[in-house]
């Protein structure tokens, strides 16, 4: 599973489509309403975020990182994978499928 945050539900739904007609997730899904607090350029800053949870296979998630930074609109974005050590066979089969 890789997470990622982008500004907006707009440039959510675009990095999501493109990254399921592309097979690099065999879903994404898409979650409004996230606040992030941060430190960056040496301000706190608090702003509200859409977060994306791609399902993918673990032999694309370098090139599904490369498809979201290049779409992406923020300069550092963040795009982090976790590992699914273990899930309902018949839908980790399915983003087998999806992504194969």
């Amino acid at each position: 599973m890789v997470y990622i945050t982008v500004k907006d539900r707009r440039e959510a739904r675009k990095i999501g489509k493109k990254l399921v007609k592309s097979r690099l997730a065999a879903c994404v899904n898409i979650i409004e309403g996230m606040n992030s607090l941060y430190f960056w350029e040496g301000k706190l800053r608090d702003d509200e975020e859409v977060i994306l949870i791609a399902k993918t296979r673990a032999s694309l998630v370098s090139e599904l990182i490369e498809e979201v930074r290049a779409m992406h609109s923020y300069r550092c974005p963040s795009i982090v994978s976790l590992p699914i050590e273990d899930g309902n066979d018949e839908f980790l089969d399915w983003i087998a499928e999806e992504t194969g």
